[in-house]
């Protein structure tokens, strides 16, 4: 060894040292910090936050008109679960051709009109319900219509929505719309239309808080058995995963998000090994990237986590970063992250558990690569996400129902992904599972779970 690498050498441990050292001191200054808060605020011990009131579906919906009967399209008021509706040009159907999720739908013809006769009084959030053509009739379109002063004026919710298929399709309009509304359905073109399961969310919220980010359930059964070298459950309180030792990286991350998480914290672009890691596990290093081809990509994105410098550090530790291409990591995986932080800013949390599958990907170097880090770290060659988006609130995994909006996305690890957007990229949770082997939201009841898991979504993408 001569004098001048070994001079590199200790000059570069000597600045490992000064930079770890300087880290305790941050992080020992942050600690006594809290503590003097908490004592201050006088924070309770378990730090236990509590939710008081959530957003959900007023009493009686959804309105399944199974408890109604009209068979003529002339225009009369009906007593339904819910309460007094009038259907014009409009009847409750039963017949083969009717697309309904029980026996029966309400079915519009020509410019029809399915009214509310009351009000609901907390506002809205938004309403949800699910459409279809009917039987061999021509594609049709109609609208949501909102009135707040009992239906002497209204005015058009969200987009015109378009039924082409007799496949029943779920849409929800965001109204937020506070104190006493009604709303009405109006048919504007085309064939015949059924829908069904009219949803009204409630416009009351809470205060966003942080809460369990694995609460939606543990898709691989991990644990913190240190046998369970490529199943290994790392709970962080900014995230959990599940390391896998042969691919020097996760197998998945879980957060959850709302704007409880958010902040002005800086970036740090402080990627670090993870030294929570077992000494026995390999341990991947900022430097296994460079020059690969590969970004260090982020499962747990540094954006979800700035509302604090720690929360932010923390998803720079390497168990949180895997081989992604340039163009999936910059591009079009962002562009899915930034669409779900767009969600949490517009009044709802997110349940997000994200990870990797196969092996070989193509980075900006050109073909397929297998292995980085000399062979330490699998290049995966797919990443997924499994997305959960509610309304703020408390008792989050009971409020997981049939019509929760799930965004289940399994996009290829490569240069060329990004002449797709992300929502091409679509997928259901039953389709990762198949590929992966995993049972997410394991936690949600089966019955929901059918349903949900199913599903491709079909919302909004921006």
């Amino acid at each position: 060894m001569n004098l001048l690498y070994l001079s590199e050498v200790l000059n570069h441990s000597f600045k490992l040292i000064v930079m770890r050292i300087n880290k305790l001191l941050l992080i020992t200054g942050m600690v006594i910090f809290l503590v003097s808060c908490k004592k201050e605020m006088n924070i309770p011990e378990n730090n236990t936050e509590v939710s008081t009131y959530s957003r959900a579906a007023y009493t009686g919906f959804p309105e399944t008109f199974e408890s109604g009967t009209k068979t003529a399209y002339t225009a009369a008021d009906i007593t339904l679960s819910t309460g007094s509706w009038n259907l014009n040009d409009a009847l409750i159907g039963n017949s083969t051709a009717d697309v309904k999720k029980g026996t029966k739908s309400v079915r519009i013809q020509n410019s029809g009109v399915v009214s509310m006769n009351f009000n609901v009084t907390n506002g809205a959030y938004d309403v949800s319900l699910y459409y279809a053509k009917y039987g061999t009739d021509a594609a049709s379109t109609f609208e949501l219509w909102a009135s707040t002063n009992s239906g002497s004026t209204w005015s058009k919710v969200g987009s015109t929505i378009t039924a082409s298929t007799t496949t029943l399709t779920q849409s929800t309009f965001t109204a937020n719309i506070a104190g006493t509304v009604r709303f009405q359905i109006r048919k504007t073109s085309g064939g015949r239309l059924n829908i069904d399961d009219i949803v009204i969310n409630d416009n009351n919220s809470t205060t966003p808080t942080r809460d369990d980010n694995l609460a939606m359930g543990n898709p691989s059964g991990a644990t913190t058995n240190i046998s369970s070298t490529n199943n290994y459950l790392m709970i962080k309180p900014q995230y959990v995963l599940s390391y896998n030792n042969s691919r020097g990286s996760a197998n998945w991350v879980s957060w959850h998000l709302s704007t409880a998480w958010k902040g002005t914290a800086t970036r740090c672009d402080c990627f670090t090994a993870d030294a929570i890691l077992p000494t026995t596990f390999y341990s991947a290093t900022t430097s296994n990237y460079t020059n690969t081809g590969f970004d260090r990509g982020h499962m747990c994105p540094s954006d979800d986590r700035d509302g604090s410098a720690t929360d932010n550090t923390a998803t720079f530790l390497m168990s949180n970063i895997v081989p992604q291409a340039p163009n999936n990591n910059e591009i079009t995986w962002a562009a899915l992250e930034t669409y779900c932080r767009s969600l949490a800013a517009a009044g709802n949390e997110l349940y997000i558990i994200s990870g990797v599958r196969g092996t070989g990907g193509t980075g900006s170097n050109g073909g397929v690569t297998n292995t980085i880090a000399n062979g330490s770290i699998t290049v995966p060659n797919r990443v997924w996400k499994v997305i959960v988006v509610l309304p703020i609130g408390s008792a989050d995994v009971s409020r997981v129902s049939s019509s929760t909006r799930v965004i289940a996305v399994d996009m290829p690890n490569n240069q060329t992904v990004n002449n797709q957007t992300w929502g091409f990229y679509r997928t259901t949770v039953d389709a990762i599972e198949s590929a992966t082997g995993y049972d997410f939201l394991s936690n949600v009841s089966s019955p929901v779970q059918s349903v949900i898991e199913a599903k491709i979504d079909n919302g909004p993408t921006q």
